[in-house]
Order: C-alpha cells, then sequence, then structure tokens
C-alpha cells in the first residue's frame, strides 16, 4: 500500500473489498481519534465507543461518498457516537483521562524541577480543557486532535463558520487565561 494514497481513496478501495486499505486507515487515525474519544468521555467508556466508530465505519463503507475530507465524514461519525451516548446516559460529559494522555514533555526534561513544572502545567491545561464549555471543547479538540479546519468543524458541528471560529477562539482564550493562572 502506497504511503501516498489519500485516505479517500483508501475508503473507496475497502468499499470494493481491499482489507488492506482498512488497516491503513486503522493505523493512521487509530492513535488521535481514540485520544479525540477518549478527552470526550470517561475511561470506562472510551474503549467501547472507540470500536464502535469503527463498526460504524465498516457498515457504512459500501454507502462511503468522497464528498468531504475522509477525517471530516471520520469525526463526524466520532461526534455523532458520544453525542448519542450522552443522550441516552442523560449526562454531561467529563473528562477524568490525565493519566492516559501521554506526557512528552516530562520524557524531554532533564532536571527535576523542569519535570514538575511540566506536569504541573499539562495538569493545569487538561484541567481547563475539561471545564471548557462542550462547544468549546468540542471546538478544540477537533482542531488539535483531529487536525481538522475550521470550515471542517463548522461543517461536522452543524454551526456557521463563524460560530466554529469563536467557539476555538473563545476556547483558546479560557486555556490561555488558565495556564497563566487568571480567571
Amino acid at each position: 500500500m502506497c504511503a501516498e494514497t489519500t485516505d479517500e481513496s483508501l475508503m473507496l478501495q475497502y468499499a470494493a473489498g481491499d482489507a488492506a486499505a482498512f488497516e491503513t486507515l486503522y493505523a493512521r487515525h487509530k492513535a488521535p481519534l481514540y485520544r479525540y474519544v477518549l478527552r470526550q468521555v470517561d475511561n470506562s467508556i472510551a474503549d467501547e465507543i472507540f470500536q464502535d466508530i469503527w463498526l460504524k465505519l465498516i457498515h457504512a463503507r459500501d454507502d462511503y461518498q468522497p464528498s468531504a475530507k475522509f477525517t471530516t465524514w471520520l469525526y463526524r461519525i466520532a461526534h455523532n457516537r458520544i453525542i448519542d451516548f450522552y443522550r441516552r446516559q442523560s449526562i454531561r460529559p467529563v473528562d477524568s483521562n490525565a493519566a492516559a494522555i501521554e506526557t512528552t514533555a516530562e520524557r524531554d526534561c532533564d532536571q527535576p524541577e523542569q519535570r514538575f513544572e511540566s506536569q504541573d502545567r499539562i495538569e493545569r491545561l487538561l484541567s481547563a480543557i475539561t471545564d471548557l464549555p462542550r462547544e468549546q471543547k468540542d471546538a478544540f479538540l477537533l482542531r488539535e486532535q483531529a487536525g481538522l479546519s475550521l470550515g471542517e468543524i463548522a461543517e461536522l458541528t452543524g454551526v456557521s463558520f463563524e460560530a466554529a471560529k469563536s467557539r476555538l477562539r473563545y476556547a483558546i482564550q479560557r486555556l490561555r487565561r488558565a495556564l497563566e493562572g487568571t480567571t
């Protein structure tokens, strides 16, 4: 399988019966998609939702049309699955997954003081992400975890480009204030 192959063409190949195309798609998107899910739901349900997203992709392969970027389509499935979960549960999203997030800064620090400061900053950031309003959190994670553009975020969440832009801007402002220690 050529590394240059687009996600859209891989999905079409998979729809045509090429199992290796699915394996390539899965390898490309499993880590960022899992992190996105993990930051949206509790650890205890993240694996189930993650697997359900891939099952939905498998079942939808025959109907797939590359009318949008593959990642937009994939994260729409994820977004909808997470929303469905919370609707069924009638609960507000939580984020208690700090332990599951890789802390590369910790590995990069040679000095214990730097490591402590880095870990403290990461914990404040994760806490601030948890405290974001749902719409802002979603926009931020879709941008940072999925690498989606503002237009793709707007399309996926069903809001205007300007609304998506505002949600992301407010999320970043709140996160900066939290990291600076102000409210």
